[in-house]
């Protein structure tokens, strides 16, 4: 009966730890985005969550929500997703620039992207159908929040001879396009290492049903658009 006992003891004592073992060891699920009551520590390393989306929750939000008069929190538009695609026609008579230029991608977005292919063939332009022609990335949730930080914060600064990004190129649909000639202007990227220079094209997708809806939330959340006050985080009051 005793050693009975015992066993019991010890088979207890081994469910517990573990329940301890598997409670310790959950981890988010990938690309789930972090928020400030479900912070935690992923890897043995404290994982705090985007500043930006908070900043989108306690500012950007309740500004629009006072702004347009929506009903409730779900009815504010938010930003969904970010796409960048980098179009590398040179990588028909140079396949290495296009590899490099993933690399450089994949460093800049924190995801590696994939490759673009023809969908048909042109032989004037000697393309033939499948052929890779650049590389494309979608962002969503943390990553998300976390590239247009440095792109607002960092990149768009590093711009030459910039002035401000264009408030018209909206598509009618509340999302957002914007160009850059040199992906050298994120802080990823050494200059002195680059061997192929090739711009990119960045598309913000949001849920605004205008464009005014559109330029009015990423203006909040720091986009500085020509001619238009810069109230996002990374700026004080005055025009851009």
């Amino acid at each position: 009966m005793a050693n009975a006992n015992q066993r019991k003891k010890v088979g207890d004592k081994s469910d517990s730890s573990e329940g301890q073992r598997g409670e310790s060891s959950k981890t988010p699920a990938q690309g789930e985005l972090l928020t400030s009551e479900t912070a935690s520590k992923v890897g043995g390393l404290e994982v705090t969550p985007p500043r930006l989306h908070a900043y989108y929750k306690n500012v950007v939000r309740p500004a629009m929500k006072s702004a347009f008069n929506y009903q409730n929190d779900n009815a504010v538009p938010k930003i969904t997703k970010v796409v960048l695609n980098m179009g590398v026609g040179k990588a028909r008579e140079n396949p290495k620039m296009l590899d490099s230029l993933v690399l450089d991608m994949a460093a800049i977005a924190g995801q590696r992207p994939v490759k673009t292919k023809a969908k048909v063939a042109i032989a004037n332009f000697k393309l033939r159908e499948g052929m890779p022609i650049g590389c494309m990335v979608t962002l969503r949730r943390a990553q998300m929040y976390e590239f247009l930080d440095r792109l607002i914060t960092i990149a768009c600064p590093r711009i030459r001879d910039f002035r401000g990004l264009s408030p018209k190129s909206f598509d009618g649909r509340g999302n957002y396009s914007m160009g850059l000639t040199e992906q050298i202007v994120f802080p990823e990227i050494q200059s002195d290492k680059v061997e192929f220079f090739n711009g990119m094209n960045v598309v913000v997708c949001t849920t605004a049903h205008s464009d005014q809806e559109a330029r009015e939330l990423l203006r909040l959340v720091g986009f500085p658009f020509r001619g238009l006050d810069v109230a996002g985080i990374n700026s004080g009051p005055g025009k851009s």
